[in-house]
């Protein structure tokens, strides 16, 4: 039993850490300022290799395994929550569901051009209506001549309207009691992207709300067996869980460093901040919390590498997700705490993340959600 990812892991860490730093950190803060998506980055990702990590070599990816996907997604969370959710959704809800459960041809179709950075993909299931009881979708496709003509909406859909976004696959009703996947490619008659989301945080990710009227596509955009669209998607939502808490870890190891350099920096009554019981108590807490939300995030990654059950991994990726995302809800609290004053101000990065980090708790599964999956496995007839 090992507590230490691989050298290899490490190594990359570092390639990624070095890249977030360089190209984002820097701009971070304006981005923010303009809800600006950056393309330009988006596509130096994909140059770096981050949205083919999981992606096999013939598409264009490395091949390699989901614990590095996580890294990526920690470390560039580390910087800035928008660009690591910009990654996270792009492989996990773009790339993801075409990989696993497209026939060849879609895939040799889409995957090249997603690997590379060069265009992005989304996943459409929230509705207005339907967000944790997702089997309640309205959207419906109906077959008609070759053709699904499409009708309906979606809501909150992450990286749905950039200059590069290429399609967006969506849940639909296909039947009585029949819920389908469909790839809609971006301009498509009858597809509409409804003006980007005034959001309280992820500024630089791009969000929109998505409506269908008489919306056609051929035939073969089905994505997987008819029907299978309520099996496929919570099957996503089980890796997505794993890369949120990854992303949420990126966060609250953030405000650790964050918090000890500013409290060494920081003095009062002739000594630093983090001289005081208070200050130094907390940021201790603060340690162990992520300590240990890191060590149940990558332990949920490696059983997915090892290829564990999927009830076993529902488990892990719920207690991770569920942990790492309240702990970093907890280390922005803290770090703005310790900020005082200068917590509250735009200036200090702290404060972006203090935005950031509440959606952490309820985008890819709620936390009462995840409390419910965690209570069943345990045996419990929880509703």
């Amino acid at each position: 039993m090992s507590f230490e990812l691989s050298e290899d892991h490490e190594t990359f860490r570092a390639v990624v850490r070095d890249f977030a730093e360089r190209e984002v950190a820097p701009h971070v803060a304006e981005w923010d300022r303009a809800c600006h998506f950056p393309v330009p980055v988006v596509r130096a990702m994909g140059e770096l290799g981050l949205f083919g990590l999981v992606v096999p070599e013939e598409y264009g990816g490395s091949g390699g395994d989901f614990t590095s996907l996580c890294v990526a997604i920690e470390e560039l969370g580390r910087v800035d929550q928008s660009i690591g959710i910009t990654l996270e959704a792009g492989v996990g809800l773009g790339i993801n569901p075409i990989l696993t459960f497209g026939t060849d041809e879609q895939r040799a179709q889409w995957l090249p051009d997603l690997v590379s950075g060069r265009a992005i993909a989304a996943f459409g299931l929230t509705e207005p209506e339907a967000g944790s009881d997702a089997g309640a979708t309205k959207t419906r496709a109906v077959l008609d001549g070759g053709d699904w003509v499409v009708n309906g909406a979606k809501a909150f859909i992450t990286n749905s309207g950039t200059d590069i976004t290429s399609l967006v696959t969506v849940t639909a009703r296909t039947g009585d009691g029949e819920i389908s996947s469909i790839m809609i490619p971006a301009g498509t008659p009858g597809f509409t992207v409804e003006p980007a989301y005034d959001k309280l945080g992820w500024h630089i990710s791009d969000t929109h709300g998505l409506s269908f009227d008489d919306c056609r596509v051929p035939e073969a955009n089905l994505l997987g067996p008819r029907g299978d669209g309520f099996k496929q998607f919570l099957a996503v939502l089980d890796d997505g869980r794993i890369a949120i808490a990854a992303l949420a870890v990126g966060l609250a190891q953030a405000c650790l460093d964050l918090s000890v350099k500013y409290s060494l920096e920081r003095h009062t009554f002739g000594l630093p901040i983090g001289a005081r019981q208070a200050v130094a108590f907390s940021l201790s807490d603060l340690a162990v919390s992520v300590e240990a939300a890191r060590l149940l995030t990558y332990k949920a990654a490696a059983m997915k590498d090892a290829g564990r059950p999927s009830k076993e991994l529902k488990r892990a990726a719920a207690i991770a997700k569920l942990y790492s995302t309240g702990a970093a809800v907890t280390a922005t609290r803290i770090a703005t705490q310790v900020f005082g004053g200068n917590g509250f101000m735009e200036e200090f990065p702290v404060a972006r993340f203090y935005r950031d980090a509440k959606i952490l708790e309820i985008g890819e599964g709620t936390s009462e959600v995840q409390r419910m999956l965690i209570a069943r496995s345990l045996g419990l007839p929880v509703q």
